[in-house]
């Protein structure tokens, strides 16, 4: 299986990360069928995906006179059957329940061929484990971000029992149609990224909980410092400017010791014990409550837009 093999591509689950997904999918020039439990489902699957590629559009990332016929190449079917009738590439996306996992990954099996490759965006859970076991020889996880379209990591990682190439295939796949793909080594729970962020959650709420800050100060602290010099240097290269000798001297002189693990932090089972659950709801670290969530969302998208188009540029030419 090469990239030249992949024709059309079926994406099962139209929910949060489905239309932004198949959205790249057809970007990059492939035939997509998206899977929905429901006719409900799918009109707003439809409207989600019109409404974001007028937004690539504006933004100067899809030619006006390209938005009709790439939205044209994703197609809709409300069997699992139907959708993947045809497809080289199976991009699962639904909702990180275990039962629900395998009971699609069953009937993932009991229609698709064997050259096709089964990709998973599971986010926490480990779907080797749960994807039948004649079907590991053609299983990876393509682990997006959200916004999917927007956020441009996808992390690969291929089923110990799946050839590279599946893996090397996907990672082509996926920057064929924009995406930065980084290639895994071999499977750990949270990948890289999401490691990454419930570090610096654990951290976040130690100081959150013991009252050294607020969440204005924290988000003003990082927005002003290391998050945007990680989009010019990351955290390895980083060290390197700083100098590996001062890295380790940091270890060395205990500048730094982890906060104690808890089973949840305080400031975290308060906010849920009065249902504030954040923007979705209407309040959380902030209040966001008689604010226009479409326009918020907007301004928010725009601004991603911005950041990502620069992190990409300087991606492009690196230090």
């Amino acid at each position: 299986m090469n990239i030249n093999d992949i024709k059309k591509i079926a994406v099962l689950g139209a929910g949060t990360m489905g239309p932004g997904i198949a959205q790249m999918y057809a970007m990059g020039g492939y035939k997509v069928t998206m899977w929905t439990r429901s006719e409900q489902t799918r009109e707003k699957a439809k409207e989600t995906l019109y409404k974001s590629l007028q937004t690539f559009v504006e933004e100067d990332m899809l030619p006006a006179d390209k938005l009709e016929e790439t939205y044209a190449r994703v197609d809709f079917a409300l069997t699992v059957e139907e959708a993947v009738e045809g497809a080289d590439f199976i991009q699962e996306t639904i909702v990180e329940n275990k039962d629900a996992k395998i009971e699609l990954f069953e009937k993932i099996d009991a229609v698709l061929g064997d050259k096709a490759i089964i990709a998973s965006n599971t986010s926490g859970l480990n779907v080797f484990e749960l994807i039948p076991e004649r079907r590991l020889k053609q299983s990876v996880i393509a682990h997006w971000y959200s916004p999917p379209q927007l956020v441009p990591l996808v992390e690969v990682v291929g089923s110990e029992l799946a050839p590279p190439e599946y893996a090397d295939t996907t990672v082509a796949l996926l920057e064929k149609c924009g995406k930065t793909a980084v290639l895994m080594k071999k499977f750990i729970r949270g990948y890289i990224a999401n490691r990454m962020q419930m570090c610096l959650n654990q951290e976040l709420f130690y100081l959150l909980d013991n009252g050294y800050c607020s969440p204005e100060d924290i988000d003003k602290a990082v927005k002003a410092s290391f998050i945007p010099r990680a989009v010019v240097l990351g955290l390895c290269k980083r060290a390197d400017f700083g100098g590996l000798d001062m890295t380790a001297n940091n270890y060395k002189n205990k500048s730094y010791t982890m906060p104690p693990e808890v089973d949840m932090p305080a400031t975290l089972q308060a906010h849920l014990d009065k249902g504030e659950l954040g923007f979705k709801t209407g309040k959380g670290f902030y209040d966001y409550s008689g604010v226009d969530k479409q326009e918020l969302t907007a301004k928010r998208d725009k601004q991603l837009f911005e950041v990502y188009k620069l992190a990409m540029k300087f991606m492009d030419d690196p230090v």
